[in-house]
């Protein structure tokens, strides 16, 4: 019985030095060399993705080669991912998979393209290896069935290497499923799960009334399950080069651009990302930039909602107060003139200094535009927003408000009459009491809005080509809003 519990006592005591050893932070890593390097004393940096692939990195930490032998420490939490040792030349440098509280020995040949690796006391790293070896050699062989698709003579050549491109697709995700099935849990799953895309299942596929083919039905069943695999609680996988690429594509080329299903899938993953640090962290700054420097029409309205419903309840806890107030003073500049908002009042006075109200223009639609004769822009633009102007907006109901932004009075006067604006309401703020900057957002030239009847905003960052594309979409809805009536 004593010999039991002594037993029993020692494989406790094991259990625990185990758990202890594992629960350190930090990582031990001895590197060594195979081959004579040319600059024996020099440094190796460790580093390692951030969401996107190369030249995304970041260094971490160094260590001088002495010797043919690199040795990094370090006692403080890591988190996981795949980091990358790269030479003083900044051009020799491999990957490979490091967790908090790793101790691990590598032995590298950098004489071979790619380094040759062996690793000692990391099984997860021999399971990166043999990966990569896979894919070389999947790679080859895509390359070469790619290549005999384009040499393909006949209909029937390209069908047969078509199916084994797919086949060898196949074999791709089944490799990785069968190393998920025998390693849950481990980094190299976590990151072969966040690489799965969807199956979409073959075959012919039908609306509810069972006889009408669905023909939006790869589009819808490839977005629903987009993101099945991949574990948004896994901070790890931002120390990979897969987030940003998967994010991009499923905003860009599977969400409709519209404001508010942006702001649906953004409330979606930012909730999936929400408890993790660096994964909410890159979702609510990916979605913040998106919508701040995209080039659709409105996309404005999200960066205000997620700078009102994220950064101003505390969200952004990563920023120092003079950071988040300036996305704070740049969303209230953008909210009062977001589209569906009605226009904000100015009132300005001609050359006369007869004072004019946007809100009492009489038109239909109305093309706001803020310019100066001044801007090499604007001397390219406001001719052609005339020409259109008067090849088809006017004939709709169309009124043009122009404000001069700056410059001098006499030039602005002189362009107007040398290229023919005198149809335009032109107005300008002498004394500056129009706050018309801070309303319309007003920091380059031109800057170009079109309202409607009752002076909510329609359009905006627009330019001559692009308006009468904004009012014709608006007399469509015009004209079906009728019909139904």
């Amino acid at each position: 019985m004593f010999m039991k519990r002594k037993a029993l006592l020692a494989l406790v005591l094991l259990l625990c030095t185990q758990s202890f050893a594992f629960a350190k932070d930090g990582y031990h890593i001895q590197l060594k060399f195979s081959n004579k390097l040319e600059a024996e004393d020099s440094i190796a940096f460790l580093a390692h993705y951030y969401a996107k692939g190369m030249p995304t990195i970041y260094k971490t930490d160094s260590a001088r080669i002495k010797n043919g032998v690199a040795v990094f420490n370090s006692k403080d939490f890591t988190l996981g991912g795949i980091y990358i040792i790269m030479l003083s030349d900044h051009k020799t440098y491999f990957e490979f998979l490091l967790n908090n509280g790793d101790d691990m020995g590598i032995t590298a040949n950098t004489e071979t393209s790619p380094v040759n690796l062996t690793f000692k006391n990391s099984i997860e790293n021999d399971g990166f290896q043999e990966y990569t070896n896979f894919i070389k050699g999947y790679g080859e062989k895509q390359r070469s069935l790619m290549s005999d698709y384009s040499a393909a003579k006949t209909a029937k050549d390209s069908a047969s290497i078509r199916e084994k491109i797919n086949t060898s697709s196949k074999e791709l995700t089944a490799y990785r499923r069968s190393y998920v099935k025998s390693h849950p849990g481990s980094l190299l799953s976590a990151i072969f799960n966040a690489l799965e895309i969807p199956e979409v299942p073959e075959g012919k596929h039908y609306l509810e009334d069972g006889k009408t083919v669905d023909s939006g039905f790869a589009y819808a069943y490839y977005k629903a399950h987009y993101w099945d695999h991949f574990n948004f609680q896994d901070d790890r996988l931002i120390n990979t080069p897969i987030y940003d690429a998967r994010l991009d594509e499923y905003v860009t080329k599977e969400t409709y651009p519209a404001p508010d299903s942006i702001e649906y899938e953004a409330d979606r993953l930012l909730t999936k990302t929400r408890g993790t640090k660096e994964l909410f962290k890159y979702t609510l700054s990916w979605f913040a930039n998106f919508a701040e420097t995209s080039k659709i029409m409105g996309m404005d309205e999200v960066f205000v909602y997620l700078v009102e419903n994220y950064y101003m309840k505390g969200d952004a806890t990563w920023l120092n107060n003079e950071d988040l107030n300036k996305y704070i003073d740049r969303a209230m500049k953008i909210a009062p003139n977001v589209i569906g908002n009605v226009a904000p009042e100015v009132k300005l006075v001609d050359i006369d200094n007869k004072e004019h109200k946007l809100s009492d223009v009489k038109a239909k639609y109305t093309i706001l535009v803020f310019w100066s004769a001044d801007c090499g822009h604007c001397q390219h633009e406001i001719p052609l927003l005339d020409s259109v102007y008067n090849a088809e907006l006017k004939q709709k109901g169309t009124k043009v408000f122009a404000v001069r932004t700056e410059g001098d009075e006499k030039k602005w006067q002189e362009f107007i009459k040398k290229n023919n604006l005198g149809d335009w309401i032109n107005v300008y703020d002498p004394e500056r009491k129009s706050d018309y900057i801070s309303k319309y957002d007003v920091y380059s030239t031109p800057v170009i809005y079109v309202l409607d009847e009752k002076k909510i905003i329609r359009g905006k960052r627009l330019d001559h080509s692009t308006i009468p594309e904004v009012i014709d979409m608006l007399e469509r809805k015009e004209k079906k809003a009728k019909s139904k009536s």
